[in-house]
């Protein structure tokens, strides 16, 4: 009987636990939503930021955000899914793998400020690209690629062995199996830490302050020159991203409405960030469903 009130007892604990963790996480949304959804309209989602008058918007802001973020997730998610598949299938030296592992839970330890500095170091000034989209996403790489390879290293070891054994049994190469087998059974799980990673780099602001910039120079959207400083394709220009607005925007306090260009970032950040997760979680169980026939 002792025992059965003690089980009681902590699984009571284990619900309100997990209750406070959603009621912070409601509270929170409640607050964002509340803050920002009275700023936010057509003109605050597509115009200029203002420096110094106040009715600015995010337009080049949120483009900045979602530019960088696929040239990140583009460098990324090859090395990270190359990585992983070595670790998890290829690696017989076991030193070797126990020096990627801690040299992966070394970057996984860094603040964000300390990649930014030496993605500063080395892509601003040593390879000379200067403040741009592609220091940012190079130094986002380098962020990133600890969690992904953890990740996708954890998705690839669900896979069963005796499904690694009836590729090979039906004469399947090692790489085959892990193409045509094993990535096709973990998928969903890979999409999750895609999306986690993708997340991290749309949020990401300490460590752009010093690589993509504090600056957004105006875009001209009907310019696909990628050599134009105006162009939005070029990805040696300057970008201000959505994080680093409200960063800036807080610590400066130039313009006269800065609570609420902040309040209205920070909503369209979070729905961004949202809309991402679902809609990633959906292809994922499409492109899943595809590749397995279910």
């Amino acid at each position: 009987m002792k025992a059965k009130k003690i089980d009681r007892l902590m699984t009571g604990v284990i619900y309100l636990m997990s209750a406070i963790i959603v009621a912070i996480l409601i509270a929170l949304l409640i607050y964002i939503f509340g803050a920002g959804l009275p700023h936010i309209n057509w003109h605050f989602l597509t115009g200029a930021a203002q420096s110094f008058r106040a009715g600015g918007g995010i337009g080049t802001q949120l483009f900045n955000s979602l530019y960088l973020l696929i040239l990140s997730m583009l460098v990324s998610i090859p090395l990270a899914i190359g990585i992983a598949i070595y670790l998890s299938e290829y690696t017989v030296n076991q030193k070797l793998t126990n020096l990627i592992s801690s040299a992966i839970e070394v970057l996984s330890s860094l603040p964000s400020i300390v990649v930014g500095l030496f993605g500063f170091l080395i892509f601003v000034v040593h390879f000379h690209f200067s403040f741009s989209i592609l220091s940012g996403a190079l130094t986002l790489t380098i962020f990133n690629l600890p969690l992904l390879v953890r990740s996708i290293t954890d998705a690839l070891q669900t896979v069963s062995l005796n499904q690694r054994e009836a590729g090979l049994a039906l004469g399947l190469s090692r790489w085959e199996t892990v193409i045509h087998v094993i990535i096709p059974e973990c998928l969903p799980a890979i999409i999750t830490g895609i999306i986690l990673a993708a997340g991290r780099v749309f949020g990401e602001a300490a460590a752009l302050i010093y690589t993509a910039g504090q600056s957004a120079p105006p875009l001209d959207f009907t310019n696909w020159n990628f050599l134009s400083l105006s162009s939005p394709l070029n990805f040696m220009r300057p970008a201000e991203t959505l994080a680093v607005h409200i960063w800036k925007v807080n610590s400066e306090g130039l313009i006269p409405d800065a609570s609420a260009v902040s309040a209205g970032s920070s909503l369209v950040l979070v729905i961004v960030v949202l809309l991402f997760n679902l809609a990633a979680r959906y292809l994922g169980g499409k492109l899943y469903k595809h590749l397995t026939g279910e």
